[in-house]
């Protein structure tokens, strides 16, 4: 027993000195505490599959007051917010391609006709496919609120939904997910390979052989640069190989104007992991920053939740996101066959991140040599 209590008292004793070391330094402090508060109303807000706003345009060749009545509770519902009324389907494709509507409704001439002879009238429901979640919910929502609508004219001749999915028919996740890791799992690499670069100089002593080369601050920089952009372009080219050749999810558009957009997404990638590698002192705190940065960046990016369905300070926090952007032109190109001039708006704020970090983390790294 004599033992046992001193076993327990240097284990106490051993325990004590380890928090103290834990919270002794303030950097410590600050990391324990300020990622998990952010992360947790970041999880609260953003990583949800709530759909509370739902876009959609309507071509009613009707105008009848039945096909009035139903579009009319299905404004007042709350979720759906009418964006414009068209007159035909074709100009659907716009407000779809763009973004701006998440599904189109089309009712046809013989609408009111059909429910008055006691025949079924077919309501066409375009969705867009690109983020399979989310038009999936949608198309829930809009079934349920139909068949409400059914419901309450007792039983009479009902209204069937006939749905179309746009850039993805079948509405499978992994046509969703899969173009998206070209940008996500590239963020990840680039980030951790230029956070880790001058960190590790750091804690292995090559750092200071460095400083006494002939190189630069700003040369020691594009050197630093470069490799993690080249790895995590060849990344996203192992990414797609196996979305072709392997989930064989067709390609739609062109491959130079798709890896155009990635060579801007992984500069500004580096950018932000060159900063980290500035201003951490060794490899934990690399690490450390690169996780607390890279776990909002691809919650905020619409990988998985949509961006619309955030909070709108989130969603303006969005546009410091470059995997935001990157999301939107590999899944552009790749299942919409988007053009480079399709794309070209989504490169603004990419570049803009790039041209605040990369001289940022110059100016990190000279002090730092100095």
């Amino acid at each position: 027993m004599h033992d046992l209590i001193l076993l327990l008292r240097r284990l106490r004793s051993l325990c004590i000195k380890e928090l103290l070391v834990i919270f002794k330094d303030p950097a410590n402090r600050l990391v324990l505490i300020v990622p998990v508060v952010i992360q947790s109303f970041i999880f609260g807000y953003a990583a949800t599959y709530d759909l509370n706003y739902v876009p959609y345009v309507v071509c009613d060749q009707n105008r009848s007051a039945l096909s009035r009545d139903l579009l009319a509770r299905l404004d007042g519902s709350g979720k759906f917010s009418r964006q414009a009324t068209l007159d035909s389907t074709a100009e659907a494709e716009e407000w779809i391609y763009d973004g701006k509507a998440l599904l189109a409704v089309q009712i046809g001439s013989d609408f009111a006709d059909r429910l008055l002879s006691g025949r079924s009238a077919d309501v066409q429901v375009i969705l867009d496919g690109r983020n399979s979640t989310t038009a999936s919910i949608a198309q829930g929502y809009i079934s349920q609120f139909v068949a409400s609508w059914n419901a309450g004219r007792g039983h009479r001749s009902p209204v069937a939904l006939v749905m179309r999915a746009w850039f993805n028919p079948q509405l499978e996740t992994r046509w969703n997910i899969m173009p998206g890791m070209l940008g996500s799992l590239s963020i990840i690499q680039i980030m951790l390979l230029a956070a880790l670069s001058v960190a590790r100089e750091r804690e292995q002593g090559t750092f200071d052989q460095m400083l006494v080369t002939p190189l630069s601050p700003w040369e020691i920089l594009i050197g630093k640069a470069i490799p993690p952009v080249v790895v995590g372009l060849a990344q996203a080219a192992l990414v797609l190989f196996v979305c072709l050749f392997w989930f064989h999810i067709p390609f739609a558009g062109s491959y130079v104007d798709l890896f155009i957009a990635l060579g801007v997404f992984t500069l500004s990638c580096a950018g932000l992991g060159l900063c980290v590698s500035a201003i951490s002192l060794n490899m934990q705190q690399a690490l450390v920053y690169c996780f607390v940065t890279l776990l909002p960046m691809v919650l905020l990016s619409g990988l998985a939740t949509p961006v619309s369905s955030m909070p709108k300070a989130l969603q303006i926090a969005t546009y410091a996101n470059p995997l935001r952007f990157a999301l939107v032109c590999v899944r552009s190109v790749y299942l919409e066959g988007g053009t480079l001039a399709d794309i070209a708006p989504n490169f603004v704020p990419m570049l803009a991140v790039a041209a605040l970090t990369l001289p940022l983390a110059g100016w990190l790294f000279r002090n730092r040599l100095n």
